[in-house]
């Protein structure tokens, strides 16, 4: 009886114990991070009699969780891959509102004050005119300073997000210490403390979303974490703390470090892999950076094309003068790198405003030349060596005594914080120089079609300066084409000849003739200093010309030719197509990195999650076992109140 008895008890607690895990299971299937258990039952072994062995019943020998190591990891990696495209499109989201396309972008706002010179170049006088240009000026500056501010804002928002983010990591990852503790000393239990391994897990699953790791199980089942291609986070009970630190060069922006042994120590950007915290570094770096040179850029452009023109007139002042600057922008900046050891200083002056690149660059030492140095263009990686006064992408550099240490290194920023500059700087209307300082006339002796179309300057006056007129004469050279001769007496005199183009303006000392019609044969015409600049619109029209000029991203090319730039509209539009093929790409990346995530969940939900449909059929199972292993109770209890009864008992 008592062999009956012990088999019905044990086959009791065998199904108790597996209806126990089903109904923890059913009350887990959407639980974040769980996975289905399962009672481990075995044979508790047979007895010997002279009739053969007679089993024992079932044992309950443990409770395991259905785990699989490779699509945990899978999961991991792909979750840290998706938050790394969703973050980075986030971010490109908010930097398309900086590119508005239509009349409320910067290219709309620059064509507008270039147009405004229509009117001022048909009234050369009129105020109403020149005050529209100033009003023109301020909105394009003003519109230029909301860019350069709203880039300056995403910096800030993304320096937030990042700290806000590492002190999450941070806690999570003293979690997972902690955890590591107690499973340790669970597992000295001889069983595995399930429930703990599923929080370890999630723990780990929510760490990928900040930051990629990679992890290693010790002999005592703690859990290892590393990042940054093998640094450690977590080791056993303790966890490093991670920690925002400064960028080499700029304050404003972060870098990822860790600290250990009380020392703070950055990490290699890009050994992060995935996760949201590359996901920002990776925008800050590149995507950031690269709008905001290439905003500053166009500011810079624009405004040294029209200062630039704008020396090169009279204003409406008595007595005349040359133009004064019309616009400001922010000026360039030179920051040393932190781990600098010497007291030199550089400078950046802006020399050719149309020659600007839309890049940051590093300077340092030339190991191989004594007063020389490597400067690298970062947006391309292109690397010269240069000499202090050398000129550069339409910029010189000034290194300052004492020259720079060994490994001391400068960021130069020539159009970086322009647009955060940007100003109207005139505030006269009769500063506008709309005059130009020469004029031009035909002989009266001309004989062909020949009329001045227009005369403008290009240099500082030497024309101006000379007092004396300047005489074009056409002739014929040996091969009967036409072609012209210009001298220029007083001052410094000054020669020069050219075959006649009807395209092509006829280039003087410092200045540019254009002529309508063919001119004949000993037709000449005088260019000589302005008498009324009041009603002379040259320079004007000159201003006018900048509208369709290639004034923005001009380059200097190593055989010495110059390859043209783009018109202030077209490199605005340049820009937005640039920040537009950005978002798309990265959204395209962002669908499918989620795409393969959410695969990834889905595989490891099938083989660790919970089947409700299952669950409820074991349910049935086990019930109908519980209740036969009842059977065999009260059936025991049957036969031995039989057997009391015969015995007389």
């Amino acid at each position: 009886m008592a062999n009956l008895m012990s088999l019905g008890t044990r086959a009791m607690f065998a199904n108790y114990a597996a209806l126990q895990a089903t109904g923890s299971n059913i009350s887990n299937a959407n639980t974040p991070g769980y996975s289905r258990q399962q009672v481990e039952l075995s044979t508790a072994g047979g007895q010997y009699t002279g009739a053969g062995f007679f089993g024992n019943g079932a044992q309950i020998d443990s409770v395991t969780r259905a785990a699989d190591s490779f699509l945990t990891r899978a999961a991991a990696t792909s979750r840290a891959q998706a938050a790394f495209d969703a973050t980075h499109l986030e971010q490109l989201r908010r930097l398309e509102s900086v590119f508005p396309p239509g009349e409320s972008g910067i290219g709309f706002a620059a064509g507008q004050l270039l147009n405004a010179f229509v009117d001022v170049a048909n009234r050369p006088q009129d105020a109403a005119a020149r005050q529209v240009v100033l009003a023109r000026t301020e909105e394009l500056s003003s519109r230029l300073r909301a860019a350069g501010g709203q880039i300056d804002t995403l910096q800030s928002g993304v320096a937030q997000d990042f700290r806000t983010s590492i002190a999450t990591v941070n806690t999570l990852a003293q979690r997972v210490a902690d955890l590591n503790k107690q499973i340790a000393g669970a597992l000295g239990t001889g069983h595995t403390p399930n429930d703990l391994l599923d929080q370890r897990d999630q723990l780990v699953s929510e760490i990928s979303g900040f930051v990629q790791v990679s992890t290693i199980t010790a002999d005592d089942g703690t859990l290892g974490l590393f990042i940054g291609g093998g640094q450690r986070l977590v080791l056993g009970g303790s966890a490093l703390e991670l920690k925002a630190m400064s960028d080499l060069y700029d304050p404003a922006k972060v870098r990822l470090g860790v600290r250990e042994g009380g020392v703070d120590r950055g990490l290699p950007t890009g050994s992060l892999g995935g996760g949201s915290l590359a996901g920002l570094l990776a925008f800050q770096d590149d995507d950031l950076t690269d709008a905001q040179a290439l905003v500053g850029r166009m500011a810079a452009a624009i405004a040294g094309s029209l200062n630039e023109q704008q020396a090169l007139g009279l204003d409406l002042r008595q007595p005349a003068g040359s133009g004064a600057p019309l616009m400001n922008v922010g000026a360039p900046r030179v920051l040393p790198a932190s781990t600098n050891t010497g007291g030199s200083t550089v400078g950046v002056q802006i020399t050719n405003p149309a020659q600007l690149q839309a890049s940051d660059y590093e300077l340092r030492a030339d190991p191989a030349a004594a007063g020389s140095y490597l400067i690298t263009r970062l947006s391309d990686g292109m690397v010269r060596s240069v000499a202090s006064g050398d000129a550069i992408d339409g910029f010189t550099i000034d290194v300052g005594t004492p020259a720079p240490a060994a490994g001391d290194r400068f960021l130069l920023q020539p159009v970086s914080r322009a647009a955060q500059g940007a100003s109207r700087a005139l505030d006269d209307p009769k500063g506008i120089a709309a005059a130009a300082p020469l004029t031009a006339t035909a002989s009266a002796a001309n004989e062909g079609t020949g009329s001045v179309a227009s005369v403008k300057v290009t240099d500082a006056w030497p024309l101006v300066t000379s007092q004396e007129p300047t005489i074009v004469t056409f002739s014929l050279d040996a091969s009967d084409r036409l072609q012209y001769t210009w001298t220029q007496a007083g001052g410094t005199p000054a020669t020069g000849t050219g075959l006649w183009d009807s395209s092509v303006p006829i280039a003087l000392n410092g200045a540019e003739l254009r002529l309508n019609g063919v001119p004949q044969p000993d037709d000449s015409f005088s260019v000589a200093p302005a008498a009324f600049s009041a009603s002379n619109n040259g320079n004007a029209l000159a201003m006018l010309d900048l509208r369709d000029a290639g004034i923005v991203g001009e380059q200097l090319l190593a055989d010495g030719s110059i390859a043209a730039g783009e018109s202030i509209t077209s490199a605005y539009a340049s820009a937005l197509a640039d920040i537009g093929v950005r978002v798309q790409s990265t959204k395209a990346s962002s669908n499918i990195s989620t795409a393969v995530a959410a695969n990834a969940d889905a595989m490891k939900a099938a083989a660790t999650g919970v089947n409700l449909d299952e669950e409820a059929a074991r349910l049935i199972q086990y019930q109908q076992g519980y209740q036969a292993a009842a059977k065999i109770l009260q059936v025991a209890q049957s036969v031995f109140d039989t057997l009391l009864s015969v015995t007389g008992r």
